[in-house]
């Protein structure tokens, strides 16, 4: 079936033969791991239309940026943000050459303890992980300037959290990157996010917020949270890219399939005999009220954020991208 989505004809930064020539190189060194993306057929055509025009489009903005580019990938739970890195990673890497690190927001969570002294201070919905003040926002400052340093010998330490056990992994274990980059991509279902308008702060938006939030004090505290430090890390972005989800109720169905995906993985943990104890699964009614802790500020952006994003990339119900938005065009490619 043909893909009737093509990225923008007037935004094509690459001739015919360039673009042929960086599927090619993406189509062999993509093929080792499309199986673990699960990428669905038409992964050629997709390549063609979508995903090389758009890291052409990228490369183009990078040739008209000094230094590294800072690149946000935006998106609610489940709409595909990692897959998106994994591509972008492969094809600006292997296609054009470009030395590419990225990590996720979510990897700068608070560990477990720090979260639950929050709720302690200052409110008990914080202790679950997820909305704008749960993250080390320093520490992910940190380690965007470090990668746009231009020391080659420059060691760069990435945290890991491990959503398994809700919690921060061992420094041992956390990703090391030696030098610069040319590109730094940063994704995560907040980034690029703004505040809301006090105003409305006011009523709740779900069962969550009317219960446990009566007074408003999470959420005012959430926002605040923008206002401040994370208006800080988010200036660090150079462009910012969004995968619109179609509707709250996919971001509900998408997280559940990820969830049975980790599911998937205690199971073979369990098979394989090794202690299981430590991990952490929920089942359906605990994902909804999970989710009500993102709700509120995922409405915001999904109706803010496609007037604001560089790049829109707009899913629909069956996952797949229907449309493209460049809010912001190159005149010259």
């Amino acid at each position: 079936m043909s893909i009737l989505t093509r990225w923008p004809r007037n935004q094509l930064c690459l001739s015919a033969a360039e673009r042929k020539h960086a599927v090619q190189a993406v189509e062999q060194a993509f093929a080792a791991t499309l199986e673990s993306l699960k990428v669905d057929i038409g992964l050629k055509e997709m390549f063609e239309e979508i995903y090389v025009p758009l890291a052409a489009w990228i490369l183009a903005r990078k040739r008209q940026h000094q230094g590294p580019l800072v690149l946000g990938i935006n998106g609610a739970q489940g709409a595909g943000k990692s897959t998106l890195f994994n591509l972008l990673e492969v094809i600006l890497g292997e296609g054009f050459g470009l030395r590419v690190v990225g990590f996720s927001i979510d990897d700068l969570y608070k560990t477990r303890a720090d979260r639950e002294a929050m709720a302690e201070a200052i409110h008990p919905l914080f202790v679950t992980r997820g909305v704008p003040g749960t993250h080390d926002v320093d520490l992910g400052i940190e380690i965007i300037d470090s990668l746009c340093t231009d020391d080659p010998e420059q060691v760069t330490k990435i945290p890991v959290f491990d959503k398994s056990i809700d919690d921060r992994c061992p420094d041992f274990v956390w990703q090391e990157w030696v030098g610069g980059a040319d590109l730094i991509v940063f994704e995560g279902w907040c980034v690029g996010a703004q505040p809301q308008p006090d105003v409305s702060l006011v009523e709740p938006v779900n069962q969550l917020e009317r219960d446990e939030d009566p007074d408003g004090v999470w959420r005012r505290y959430v926002n605040e949270q923008l206002k401040g430090p994370y208006r800080e890390l988010f200036s660090r972005l150079d462009m910012l890219l969004m995968l619109c989800v179609p509707s709250m109720d996919a971001v509900y169905e998408w997280r559940s399939l990820q969830e049975k995906k980790l599911a998937e993985r205690v199971q073979y943990i369990y098979d394989t005999q090794q202690p299981t104890d430590h991990l952490r699964i929920m089942n359906e009614n605990e994902i909804e009220r999970f989710i009500q802790h993102y709700e509120r500020l995922t409405r915001a952006m999904l109706e803010q954020m496609p007037d604001q994003a560089d790049v829109t990339l707009f899913l629909n119900e069956n996952h797949k991208i229907a449309d493209i938005r460049v809010f912001n065009p190159l005149r010259d490619c």
